[in-house]
């Protein structure tokens, strides 16, 4: 409770602080320590580094089923996530990527780019290297942010309710140690495994809206006591006993 608190006590004082050196409104760079910066509006037609830096942070913000591309291009899906993404924080949904839309992601997210409600630690019980996957340990860990941006927008819609990982990234010999397939994402960073409440079911069915294109629940072998979350190049939802 206490690290939470503090993060979003920092939050605070880095979007006054934006506010006291007048930075925001003209040029969108209320700063965000020593976390990512952007310098300029994003619309439809934008393209670069920056993009791709939005799109992480707004990627769980899509329909059902659907999976937003960190392309670096700003094109109408990318538009679209931003629109929900503005109107679930209520802010004037236009679409376009502007200071306010900036400082309400500075404020939900820590120095390490992490959104404030979840942690590098809490993905990777395994080891501190993220190393001994299936990718790079740099591929491995930025996998990993990708979930938790994801993951933050699913708690959001929730109700802000927590959400609790039981599992995120593995080596081999971690995935082994468990009994894990030898092709789970959990060896790409791209997978967390979900407990606590809410229910099983309502975390595989709130998912399908969130950019994860593997949901494994009830219903699906193994996974009676968990729900499965992941990105994976192709679509597998599974939880029976949850309708999916």
């Amino acid at each position: 409770m206490l690290q939470r608190t503090t993060r979003l006590l920092v939050s605070f004082v880095m979007i006054m602080a934006g506010a006291v050196i007048g930075v925001g409104a003209a040029s969108g760079t209320a700063q965000a320590a020593s976390c990512y910066t952007w310098n300029r509006t994003l619309s439809q037609g934008s393209s670069g580094a920056d993009v791709t830096q939005l799109q992480i942070r707004v990627a769980g913000w899509v329909t059902s089923g659907e999976r937003l591309s960190y392309d670096g291009q700003y094109g109408a899906r990318t538009a679209a996530a931003v629109k929900k993404f503005q109107a679930a924080y209520g802010l004037s949904a236009d679409g376009v990527a502007g200071p306010k839309t900036f400082s309400k992601i500075y404020a939900l997210q820590d120095a390490d780019c992490t959104p404030i409600h979840f942690t590098y630690a809490e993905l990777n019980r395994c080891n501190s290297t993220w190393s001994g996957g299936a990718v790079s340990a740099a591929t491995a860990k930025s996998n990993a942010l990708k979930t938790m941006w994801k993951l933050e927008a699913m708690r959001h819609q929730l109700g802000d309710v927590p959400i609790q990982i039981s599992s995120g990234f593995r080596s081999y010999a971690c995935n082994k140690a468990v009994g894990g397939s030898a092709t789970s994402r959990h060896l790409y960073g791209d997978a967390a495994d979900l407990v606590g409440s809410p229910s099983f079911c309502r975390l595989a069915q709130q998912a399908r809206t969130h950019g994860f294109s593997q949901i494994l629940g009830p219903g699906y072998p193994d996974h009676s006591d968990h729900t499965h979350v992941a990105f994976s190049p192709s679509q597998l939802w599974s939880a029976s006993r949850c309708g999916i």
